[in-house]
């Protein structure tokens, strides 16, 4: 959401446009029947971006029954683009609808200005709403009265697994369920995959019991207090034993928060994420077992506010540690956290410029294969490495 809503703020712009508050999705996976004004602050929205481009909360009546064009941006697109192929509709239509709004901009390569209006609007218009943000806060405090807390967004959630295809460390029964899911989720496009491929090549979230294994080697006390950054974990319980046992102080928004409190955001799957988004983007260390979008907004949030320590899992190199574990090849200790420990001393979050395109990828490739504007908006948004706000502390565990 945060992304998209982003991207069309800087498309606005571009087109000269004014950017009407958008529909959010209530189709996808999670039914979620929030609109716009439920997950974030309207009026701050609205105000912060008044001297950028001019948003509207709904559609003017006069142009209720105007000539409307719905349009499919082409996916990371450059201003030549807008300027050339949208805008002229204009000379037809009076609006113009984007039917979707994921990846339209190109990561790099735009006009300075178009950049730092896109953090503008992701970092500071686009706050949560207010009951949201108090929520947010309260749990902060809550987590913080353990001490330096340890955020874990921990995708091991229905959804993930089953768009995924991964099933490592899962019953007979719970592969087929999710196999099921998949072929019954028509906007999903692939349906045959190899779960062991998708585990070997690093495409998989980490395991509950491989998060813990992974906290181990880094020489994380097992009085560390860790947040579990959410929904509901697949398999419940049985899958968390490991994990519990590692670090007990096992904390989420259901164990911080009463029931009467989550009550207004429960039913609503991006209220709820909203919360943790905000516990994650405020702990002393954030770590995401799979670098969907979450983890990658929150990994970017904490690099705007000075460059949080966030620890990146090389998970497609711990597979191959964990499953030598798994087979008596290596133990535990030592060995293993030294090599674990050598492989991530550079994946901590310090400052340094946005990655470019995969070498040798092409078209789509190409653009997928950049590391995403948002993740990492330095140099566009951000000091240079090397000023007064780095130093060795970012790079150490």
């Amino acid at each position: 959401m945060r992304a998209g809503i982003s991207d069309m703020v800087a498309v606005a712009r571009i087109l000269n446009a004014t950017l009407i508050i958008p529909e959010l999705d209530k189709k996808s996976f999670w039914h979620d029947r929030s609109n716009f004004s439920d997950v974030f602050d309207e009026e701050h929205f609205i105000n912060s971006l008044a001297n950028d481009v001019k948003v509207e909360k709904k559609l003017p009546k006069e142009l209720v029954k105007a000539p409307k064009s719905v349009r499919y941006f082409k996916s990371w697109s450059g201003v030549d683009y807008y300027q050339d192929e949208i805008s002229p509709l204009w000379d037809h239509r009076q609006v113009i609808r984007a039917a979707k709004s994921d990846s339209r901009l190109t990561n790099n390569y735009l006009p300075t200005d178009i950049q730092k209006l896109r953090c503008r609007a992701f970092f500071h218009a686009l706050r949560f709403a207010p009951p949201i943000e108090a929520l947010g806060k309260l749990l902060v405090e809550r987590m913080r009265s353990f001490g330096p807390y340890i955020a874990l967004h921990l995708r091991y959630e229905k959804d993930m697994l089953a768009f995924s295809g991964c099933t490592y460390g899962l019953s007979q029964t719970e592969s087929e369920e999710l196999a099921m899911i998949r072929e019954n989720t028509t906007y999903w496009k692939v349906k045959d995959i190899d779960p062991l491929e998708q585990r070997s090549h690093g495409y998989c979230p980490l395991t509950p019991k491989e998060v813990g294994m992974f906290l181990s080697a880094l020489r994380y006390p097992s009085s560390t207090p860790v947040y579990i950054a959410a929904g509901e974990i697949y398999g419940g319980e049985s899958h968390m034993v490991d994990l519990q046992s590692r670090f007990p102080i096992l904390m989420n928004k259901e164990k911080l928060a009463s029931a009467e409190e989550l009550r207004p955001f429960r039913q609503y799957a991006a209220q709820m994420a909203a919360l943790d988004y905000i516990v994650s983007v405020e702990s002393d260390v954030f770590i995401p077992s799979y670098s969907g979008n979450m983890a990658r907004a929150v990994a970017g949030h904490r690099r705007f506010l000075g460059h949080r320590k966030t620890i990146s899992p090389d998970r497609k190199a711990l597979v191959r540690l964990f499953d030598k574990v798994d087979s008596g090849l290596l133990k535990e200790g030592k060995k293993l956290s030294e090599r674990i420990l050598d492989m991530h001393r550079k994946r901590q979050g310090s400052p340094r410029k946005r990655k470019g395109p995969v070498s040798g990828t092409k078209g789509k490739d190409r653009f997928r294969s950049e590391e995403a504007f948002y993740e990492n908006p330095l140099p566009d948004c951000l000091c240079q490495p090397g000023s007064p706000d780095s130093d060795d502390s970012l790079v150490s565990i």
